[in-house]
């Protein structure tokens, strides 16, 4: 028999073991972003659990068959909605089965009209094809047979437009400095002929980290995440998670996030400093991280969320990485067609236009505080 329940802080090794090894698991499920985002923003994070239970002559196991970790965000201007999970490109069900995937979906619905929530937001790597179906289709019955009959008063958007750039790793940096072409390895090497210096670390690096991320952040005109958060995450993946930085002699001028999953080094965060673009630290900073990847056993480097053709897609590509489509659902929970696009900016152009004028330091403070309401 399936039920679906919330979690329990005594499910944490359940929960982590089953990510670790469902075929899509993924870091962002593993449940230390529960704490993470709890401790750093105070959002209230609905996690579930799919359980089988069996009978006392079943060989014991992990009861779970799967799991849908979200997150609450409300705001008068971003809205309310549930995701899984904001912040990052990619989260959403896990589960054994499509009997289990209706389930938990269904109880999130429920819990959505509990809170008024607007939508329900799943960040795939790979698609749910029974919801993919429904997103595509006016009926309520899929290829799959009937849906869940909860789900018969949603509609769905599925948007696939951006990709996430995955790079396989040869089994040492050196084999793969040998893999690119003349003109990459030439690129690599001049900030290093500029007297730029890469260092990787833990909690001590932060300052310096923060420094090149709050005026990176400021340049974009987008608000600058808490550096609580990043505190917050180097404590709940101690050993895993680094700070990865690049000096101009004492002065930090490029900065990222790694943290490992399985075979896949994570980049979250990384940024630069305009000033220096000419010395090329972002070559640098993406060198040292493919470096620490290959040399410490990663066989992919995931370059994270991009849009093809647009700059940072091609910045990625030269690298050799490849795209990897993103399934993101957005589930109405009115019955109406959903309207939300996250990618869409251009309601927000004059409010880049001005943060792009603020002091780094005023946009330290009240970033954070607009920023933990931001899903992406």
């Amino acid at each position: 028999m399936l039920s679906i329940r919330y979690y329990k802080d005594t499910d944490k090794t359940n929960w982590d073991d089953y990510v670790k090894y469902h075929p899509s698991g993924t870091l962002y499920h593993l449940t230390s972003w529960k704490k993470v985002i709890e401790k750093t923003y105070g959002l209230n994070c609905y996690y579930l659990i799919a359980e089988i239970h069996r009978s006392p002559r079943n060989i014991p196991g992990n009861p779970i068959a799967g799991i849908l970790p979200m997150v609450h965000m409300k705001h008068f201007l971003f809205g309310n909605s549930l995701i899984s999970i904001p912040f990052f490109d990619m989260a959403g069900i896990l589960a054994n089965n499509e009997e289990a995937e209706q389930a938990l979906l269904s109880e999130a619905i429920q819990l959505g009209r509990k809170l008024n929530a607007d939508t329900i937001e799943l960040r795939h790597t790979t698609p749910l094809r029974w919801l993919s179906d429904l997103a595509e289709s006016d009926s309520r019955t899929v290829a799959h047979g009937p849906i869940n009959t909860q789900l018969s008063t949603i509609s769905c958007a599925t948007k696939s437009h951006k990709v996430r750039m995955l790079l396989d790793l040869p089994d040492s940096s050196e084999a793969l400095m040998k893999n690119f072409k003349a003109k990459l390895r030439s690129q690599i090497k001049k900030p290093i002929k500029e007297g730029l210096t890469g260092i990787i670390g833990g909690i001590k690096l932060l300052g310096d980290f923060y420094k090149v991320f709050a005026v990176n952040m400021r340049d974009l005109g987008s608000p600058v995440h808490s550096k609580n958060l990043i505190r917050s995450a180097l404590e709940a993946f101690p050993g895993k998670a680094q700070l990865v930085v690049i000096y101009k002699s004492a002065n930090p001028i490029a900065c990222s996030l790694i943290t490992g999953f399985n075979q896949t080094l994570q980049n979250p965060w990384a940024s630069a400093l305009r000033d220096y673009s000419l010395l090329s630290p972002n070559m640098l900073l993406y060198w040292t991280m493919l470096e620490y990847a290959c040399d410490n056993g990663f066989k992919y480097f995931d370059f994270g969320r991009s849009t093809p053709e647009e700059g940072t897609y091609k910045f990625k590509e030269q690298w050799g990485a490849k795209p990897v489509p993103l399934h993101w659902y957005f589930v109405s929970l009115s019955g109406q067609p959903t309207a939300q696009d996250t990618t869409d900016k251009s309601k927000f152009d004059k409010a880049i236009h001005y943060w792009q004028k603020l002091p780094v330091q005023l946009t330290k403070i009240i970033g954070p505080i607009i920023r933990k309401n931001i899903g992406l």
